[in-house]
């Protein structure tokens, strides 16, 4: 185990000294009735790593926060939700993350174990509160979000020592995002857990939001240290001209070539998505029809769908084609991580050419 404190595994209390003969706690036979589901010898297919907290979304749509007087409570945070959506997929994965110790995170960890996700990197922080994020549904393209991370959001304080850094370099896709980025002790341990790849395939979402950062330009030296590890690189046109400078799609997808990923995959909203690789080859894929309640989850869908694609092998025009349906179906729906599809339901909206 490098470095993972067993203190603040959570769970049903496994002691992981009781595991005789295991190198890395990612890779052994433990007796945890919930991690003992998985064929604990083979690696992860997905190991994200990243943001968590409580979604509390309204349950009207088209209306203001200050008029709203019902919501719905549900898992959320970026790199938790792309891991529930591989889950959801059949994929085995695990999220690295860190929540409050208060009944929110008590929540958080119980769902990822309802949801098929692996909770034993999530740790707990005394004196720092579970984020909640609030948003207004005002379809079909208008979604503000209200992240309540003060004084810091505990997954920010995710340190390198905590780390389980032969789990992460043994996963067979490690997704990381921008966010991990923009305050330290996270920033130092997601590039120690970048610099333990060595294999695989290393997603950088570039998952920029500015509210977390004091400016474009603080973020952007940061980008380029990621970029340098990751194998693949996802972003809206925001988030390239953050990671490039480049906001065009085809030039943005060809300087995050440049700066060494094997795979660009730009999402372009209404335009659909746009996918080049070093092998030279360009996929462009239209938007699935759908009506969209909420577009908020559709990203992470999205990224659940191409972690999935890519663990197959399927081509390119194929991975972006499941993807951007299983972004469509979350867009139809009111929440996120609950409203992560089923290999059926994607299966069905491409056949029939939309969501229905």
């Amino acid at each position: 185990m490098s470095g993972q404190n067993v203190d603040r595994v959570p769970g049903a209390g496994l002691d992981l000294g009781e595991a005789t003969g295991c190198l890395q706690e990612g890779m052994c036979r433990v007796t945890d009735p919930y991690t003992d589901s998985y064929d604990a010898y083979e690696p992860y297919d997905v190991i994200t790593m990243g943001r968590i907290g409580v979604d509390l979304y309204p349950l009207q749509t088209g209306v203001p926060l200050s008029k709203v007087t019902t919501f719905g409570k549900f898992l959320g945070g970026s790199a938790t939700n792309v891991a529930v959506a591989a889950a959801r997929l059949g994929r085995r994965v695990g999220v690295v993350t860190r929540t409050g110790r208060d009944p929110f995170g008590t929540y958080l960890r119980e769902q990822l174990r309802e949801f098929g996700v692996d909770d034993r990197w999530v740790g707990e922080v005394a004196g720092l509160p579970t984020p909640v994020t609030f948003c207004e549904v005002f379809p079909p393209d208008d979604f503000p979000l209200y992240f309540y991370r003060q004084p810091k959001a505990p997954d920010l304080e995710l340190a390198a020592a905590e780390l389980d850094l032969d789990a992460i370099a043994e996963a067979r896709i490690f997704w990381m995002t921008g966010t991990g980025l923009c305050a330290e002790p996270s920033r130092t341990a997601t590039i120690a857990a970048l610099g333990a790849r060595s294999g695989g395939i290393t997603v950088f979402d570039l998952d920029w939001r500015p509210m977390f950062w004091a400016e474009p330009d603080e973020a952007r030296p940061h980008y380029a240290a990621a970029l340098r590890h990751a194998s693949v690189a996802v972003g809206n046109v925001d988030e390239v001209e953050i990671a490039t400078g480049v906001r065009e799609p085809r030039a943005a997808a060809g300087a995050l070539l440049a700066a060494g990923v094997e795979l660009a995959v730009v999402k372009q909203g209404p335009k659909g998505v746009l996918a080049m690789n070093q092998a030279g080859e360009v996929v462009e894929v239209p938007p699935l029809p759908v009506t969209v309640l909420n577009g908020l989850g559709a990203g992470d869908a999205f990224g659940g769908a191409l972690c999935h694609g890519l663990l197959a092998g399927w081509e390119l025009e194929r991975v972006i084609r499941y993807a951007n349906a299983a972004g469509a179906i979350v867009a139809s729906r009111l929440e996120c991580s609950s409203a992560m599809p089923y290999a059926s339901e994607v299966d069905a909206a491409l056949a029939a050419g939309a969501v229905l």
